[in-house]
């Protein structure tokens, strides 16, 4: 049978730990779509950027079943940035997988499926793009989504702290703080949190720790 409909521009598809957020060291298969509108100072998935292989959602459906697990996360670059990535994961909901889905906070999350879990990454000033935050997204956030910071420094780390408790954001998603790796001691960011007693959770990329810097991991 011939695949048609709706197709997205692909990366890659792969099995591995998820490395970050609540569902840290869990059997995950990771679909990364390509393409971004930011350009982060510390990104470390440059090279999804441009190129990729378009395919339908069958058989992006069909790849992630070959994979003994029923977590998937939807990633990139940016995901959203492809108008049918909301497409994507409803099917993926839709075929009985946990589903979260890693966004910038750049573009709008209001047609992301409500079942599935979104991880919004609030850019920092360090980042270079903390003027793309779409703020109004976080007027959607329930108990299943996260927000994610990604440290360079201290300055950055008062900045978050900011954000976090003038909006009380622990009080409605996950909070989570992570240290740029190479750049912020991750000791350094667990002692300010433990000063500041901070109600977030601090994080270290665990495929990093495995894996070094390899791509696809």
């Amino acid at each position: 049978m011939t695949s048609s409909g709706p197709r997205l521009r692909v990366t890659e598809i792969f099995f591995s730990l998820q490395g970050e957020a609540s569902r840290v060291g869990l059997p995950t298969v990771f679909i990364r779509l390509t393409g971004c509108p930011l350009r982060c100072g510390y990104c470390d998935s440059d090279y999804a950027f441009q190129g990729g292989s378009w395919m339908f959602l069958e058989e992006i459906v069909a790849e992630t079943s070959r994979h003994p697990c029923r977590h998937v996360t939807v990633t990139g670059g940016e995901p959203l940035a492809q108008r049918d990535c909301a497409a994507l994961l409803s099917r993926l909901c839709n075929a009985g997988y946990d589903v979260s889905l890693e966004t910038s906070g750049a573009l709008d999350i209001a047609g992301v499926d409500p079942r599935v879990a979104r991880i919004i990454d609030i850019k920092t000033p360090g980042s270079g793009e903390v003027g793309r935050t779409l703020w109004h997204n976080l007027d959607q956030l329930t108990p299943r989504d996260e927000v994610k910071f990604v440290l360079c420094d201290a300055a950055d780390y008062a900045w978050a702290r900011q954000v976090v408790l003038e909006r009380r954001l622990h009080t409605r998603a996950a909070v989570l703080f992570s240290p740029v790796w190479g750049r912020l001691e991750a000791r350094d960011l667990a002692e300010w949190i433990l000063r500041d007693g901070l109600p977030v959770r601090m994080q270290i990329q665990l495929h990093k720790l495995l894996w070094g810097e390899v791509p696809g991991k």
